[in-house]
């Protein structure tokens, strides 16, 4: 279940965190203002229910959500999202996991896991900036899957069919949702057009293209 957010100013943003001429500040808060777009539309499914409230002049009924809903951020690039998450939900709960992709093989490695407890009634968003080959996706997608959770969404600031169409065929019932779908993968794993590696460009590392 692929959803892209259609929004001006969301593909105004992408336009700013595109473009190699970017600096890292300017990356980071533009990728924020992405980050609001989509995890504002990655959390609309949530399920809420009826409560009374008092206002200062009467009682009416309000909403609450039905079920907790932690956010899962995957190291490193994901902590761009965490924050915008955290805005817009704040008494969403954290867990994280750390995933190294080989450059050679283009197979993530799992170097660190730490979440809340998870069960059937659990919502997931987990925080992805980049849907590429979709194999770090996937492996923390499994990995939820096995903790007995149901309710997954992957926040995505852009995603290559690639990775949309790998995370569908392993767990079909994982909603996307994507600032925007790019064209392909290069033969590296990058997406094209893409943006390169968002986190070398927003915490200043090494490029590795």
């Amino acid at each position: 279940m692929l959803i892209i957010v259609e929004h001006p100013l969301c593909a105004c943003e992408l336009t700013v965190v595109r473009d190699c001429r970017t600096d890292g500040p300017t990356f980071r808060a533009a990728m924020h203002r992405v980050g609001l777009h989509v995890c504002l539309e990655a959390t609309r499914h949530l399920r809420v229910r009826a409560v009374p409230v008092v206002t200062p002049l009467e009682e009416t009924s309000g909403y609450v959500l039905e079920h907790r809903v932690v956010a899962v951020p995957i190291l490193r690039a994901g902590l761009m999202f965490l924050e915008p998450m955290m805005q817009i939900l704040p008494r969403v709960e954290v867990g994280f996991i750390g995933l190294r992709r080989d450059e050679e093989t283009l197979q993530p490695h799992e170097y660190y896991r730490k979440l809340p407890p998870l069960d059937v009634t659990t919502s997931i968003i987990v925080l992805d900036p980049m849907l590429a080959t979709g194999g770090s996706s996937v492996a923390a997608l499994e990995r939820l899957r096995a903790a007995g959770v149901q309710d997954i969404t992957v926040a995505c600031a852009i995603a290559a069919p690639e990775g949309v169409e790998r995370v569908e065929a392993v767990l079909p019932n994982v909603r996307i949702v994507a600032g925007g779908l790019d064209r392909c993968l290069n033969e590296r794993g990058f997406i094209l057009p893409g943006l390169g590696d968002a986190g070398d460009r927003a915490f200043g590392t090494e490029n590795q293209l």
